[in-house]
């Protein structure tokens, strides 16, 4: 698909601005305006919800900047439209943009419960604690109606397998049930992901997430039901969200987070051009200097993937933020980074997948 036209104003509750072909298709179209003709552009996209008949629903991981091994993503793309979301480049492994088509052309993970407990009922499965969210939130809008998350957390209740959320949906408190159940034996934990407690900066930067008051909500309840909870301060934006990192962990400890954790800025493959064109479009005053700064904690460059650097970037600015992050964890009695570890000794497999229908009765 075309990217949009560079005129276009942004698209309500859209983050991204075009629609750019990923980094492997063959052939790209440009939109070139020659004073003739010029298609109307709409106002608005639809979302579209097609199912991912994966056969697999666990993901494994191996780098050591992240504290899983492994995840489940209930859903392939997400419509809360934040522009810098480093998932976007998953939507060229499958021919679509890491623009508009990742906020608009979802995937859910069908029958993820059938799948999730043939996995688990293996001979072989090693009972280690399952992230959902480590790619796109599993509680962006459309599980309300699609209730894959859900899904998935019944069968790790039942099967008394430890999980752990990262969101920043406020939808995760229908599931307290589940989460409350699980966290009792020392099974469930939750990260809420905070970028702002400005509500305007929300509606530009995360366009249909939840607000910054409802996460905080989210936070409380969630501690008060005694599920061990924290906060991401995720992503941190030189010069346009960095000024925030002490409020938004004061809000948090005050809401009753247990632990904290940020990310700076990412900007991987197409993320990067996403971004540029996003800055240039809202906050046009700033855009070179946020660049400049990203480019001093990147190594002179928008991106760094190397492992140790991309999640807190390099150099005296990077060194600054986290020197702050330290000292205001400490001053709230935050833990620092990680959540304590989960309880794998009460996993049972579940018993129908393991044997079968014949063999299920323990003859």
């Amino acid at each position: 698909m075309a990217p949009a036209h560079p005129r276009n104003p942004p698209l309500k509750g859209r983050g991204a601005l075009s629609n750019p072909a990923g980094r492997f298709e063959r052939h790209r179209r440009e939109a070139v305006d020659d004073g003739w003709y010029r298609a109307e552009v709409p106002d608005f996209i639809p979302t579209s919800i097609e199912p991912d008949r994966a056969r697999s629903v666990l993901a494994r991981n191996d780098s050591p900047d992240i504290p899983f091994e492994q995840s489940i993503n209930p859903y392939r793309g997400c419509s809360h439209g934040c522009v810098w979301c480093y998932a976007r480049p998953s939507h060229s492994y499958v021919g679509l943009s890491p623009g508009l088509d990742f906020e608009t052309r979802l995937f859910y993970k069908k029958d993820a419960g059938r799948v999730l407990e043939e996995e688990l009922a293996r001979p072989g499965y090693v009972c280690k604690p399952i992230t959902l969210g480590a790619n796109t939130d599993p509680y962006q809008p459309i599980e309300r109606r699609m209730r894959v998350t859900r899904e998935v957390l019944e069968v790790l209740a039942r099967s008394r397998h430890p999980v752990t959320i990262i969101t920043k949906g406020a939808l995760v408190l229908r599931d307290l049930d589940l989460l409350a159940d699980l966290a009792k034996d020392g099974l469930a934990g939750v990260g809420v992901s905070i970028t702002t407690l400005d509500a305007g900066l929300k509606r530009v930067m995360e366009p249909q997430a939840a607000s910054p008051r409802a996460r905080l909500e989210a936070v409380r309840r969630l501690s008060e039901a005694g599920i061990p909870t924290g906060v991401m301060v995720a992503p941190v934006i030189p010069a346009l969200t960095d000024h925030e990192m002490e409020g938004i962990l004061e809000a948090s400890a005050a809401a009753g987070a247990c632990w904290a954790g940020y990310v700076l800025l990412r900007l991987p493959y197409e993320v990067k051009d996403l971004f540029r064109e996003w800055l240039a479009a809202h906050y046009p005053d700033r855009a070179g200097h946020v660049m400049s700064l990203v480019q001093q904690m990147r190594g002179g460059k928008d991106y760094d993937s190397s492992f140790g650097a991309r999640m807190r970037g390099t150099g005296a600015l990077a060194e600054l933020l986290r020197g702050r992050f330290r000292i205001a964890c400490r001053r709230l009695g935050l833990g620092s980074g990680r959540q304590q570890p989960l309880n794998t000794s009460l996993f049972e497999p579940p018993r129908a997948s393991r044997s079968g229908p014949q063999l299920a009765l323990d003859l």
